[in-house]
Formats: C-alpha cells, sequence, structure tokens
C-alpha cells in the first residue's frame, strides 16, 4: 500500500520557552485508510491536524503527505498541495451566509483556476454525492445542522482530494444527525477516500476501523493499524 500519511519522529514546539505540544510522533496511514485520531483537550491532536493538513510544519522530524516532504515546500507549494490534494470539514461549517448551498461548495474551486460553469457543475455533483440534491439552491440558515454538515463535507470533496481531514464532524450535532455525516464519511471511505476524523468523542472513533489515540503529544495506542509486510532484506516494516 501507498502512505497517504508519514510522520517519523514529528515534535511541533511553541513559545518561549518552548512547549511541546507533538513529543516524537510517528504513525503512518495508508491511502484508503478510515481513521480515527482521538484523545482529550489539550493532549497535541489538533496540533497533528495542523501537521497532516499541511497548515504547520514539524519543529523536527518528518511529515510526508501525499508523497511529499512538507518541510521542503515552500508556501505557495504548501497552499497548492492544500487546495488540490486535502479536503478540510470543520466543527463550525464555515458556510458563507449569503450564498447558496451550490455557491458555496464551487467556492471551494476558487482557488483552482477552473471556470465558474465548471465550478458550479461539479459543485452539483458532490453534493448529489452527499445526498443534498433538493437544496441546491438553499442558503444555511435554510438548512439543518446535518444538512449544514453535508455542504461542509461537499465542499471539502469537491476538489477530488487524496485526504479528507474532518475535525469534530458531528461535535455540533444531535445524534441522528450525527450517525447520518458518519454513515457519509464511510460512503466516501467506500468509495476510495482516505478519511480521517479527529475527535474528543471516544464513542465515535470506537465506530470507525482505526483508532489512534493522542495523549500528552504522544500516540499511546494504535488499533486496527493494517499490517504491512517488510521488504526482502529489511528489518522492520514501512
Amino acid at each position: 500500500m501507498t502512505a497517504a500519511i508519514d510522520l517519523r519522529e514529528v515534535t511541533r514546539s511553541y513559545g518561549s520557552p518552548p512547549v511541546q505540544a507533538l513529543r516524537g510522533v510517528s504513525l503512518r496511514i495508508d491511502e484508503g485508510e478510515f481513521t480515527a485520531i482521538v484523545g482529550p483537550s489539550g493532549s497535541g491532536k489538533s496540533t497533528l491536524l495542523n501537521i497532516i493538513g499541511s497548515l504547520d510544519r514539524p519543529t523536527t522530524g518528518t511529515a510526508i503527505i501525499d508523497g511529499q516532504d512538507i518541510a521542503s515546500l515552500t508556501d505557495n507549494r504548501l497552499a497548492a498541495l492544500r487546495s488540490h490534494r486535502l479536503g478540510f470539514v470543520f466543527q463550525q461549517f464555515h458556510l458563507a451566509d449569503g450564498r447558496s448551498a451550490l455557491q458555496n461548495v464551487a467556492d471551494g474551486l476558487l482557488y483552482q483556476g477552473i471556470a465558474a460553469k465548471e465550478r458550479l457543475q461539479r459543485a452539483e455533483r458532490a453534493l448529489l454525492t452527499v445526498g443534498l440534491r433538493h437544496r441546491l439552491n438553499n442558503k444555511p440558515h435554510q438548512l439543518s445542522g446535518g444538512e449544514r454538515q453535508r455542504v461542509a463535507i461537499a465542499r471539502a470533496i469537491v476538489g477530488e482530494p487524496t485526504v479528507l481531514l474532518a475535525d469534530e464532524p458531528t461535535g455540533n450535532l444531535d445524534s441522528k444527525s450525527g450517525a447520518g455525516i458518519v454513515e457519509l464519511l464511510y460512503e466516501l471511505n467506500a468509495k476510495g477516500a482516505t478519511v480521517v476524523v479527529i475527535t474528543h468523542d471516544n464513542e465515535l472513533a470506537e465506530r470507525l476501523p482505526r483508532r489512534i489515540r493522542v495523549v500528552d503529544g504522544l500516540v499511546v495506542e494504535d488499533i486496527g493499524a493494517p499490517s504491512r509486510q517488510a521488504p526482502e532484506g529489511s528489518e522492520r516494516a514501512a
């Protein structure tokens, strides 16, 4: 399998004197996996999201995202990686109030140099994928919380990213709407998307095939990781 995310002894420090948010994290997530990164507030999982999402660089160690060492990339190339290869879903939705669902999703392609007509066509396809055929022209205030999160997911996948990063995607939803979002993420994963959910919700994490637990900036548990055959002559698996 090809690694979508490959972190090797990654640390991240902030401030002076420095405080370590990550303390030597090594983990690999292969293409097509569906993984939860779970931990309490202050555990380092948000910093880990920033590294995986190329929003930040490691202080030390190596972070290879979609085959690229992010420490070696210029800011423009990092922005291109995020725009073309990564999709982000956040707890707060971040939808523009005065724009329709179709327009909000199409805006996810603004920085890819795609003509307006094609942006709208692709946005419509993405909204159909998340089950919102009947809500194309509705504005956020006309949608339920679950529907707004589906619009946010459509915006995240409209550029056909390699990796979909979902930060507390059910955090603002009731249990029924949250279950629908998890089901949708499963459907997207079944179609080939690599999905990483960052959450403090142990119940949500337990529903996913792989669970990586982070505490005090360290990976302390990794349940459901795929076994990987070590190359011939190698002392350890990749």
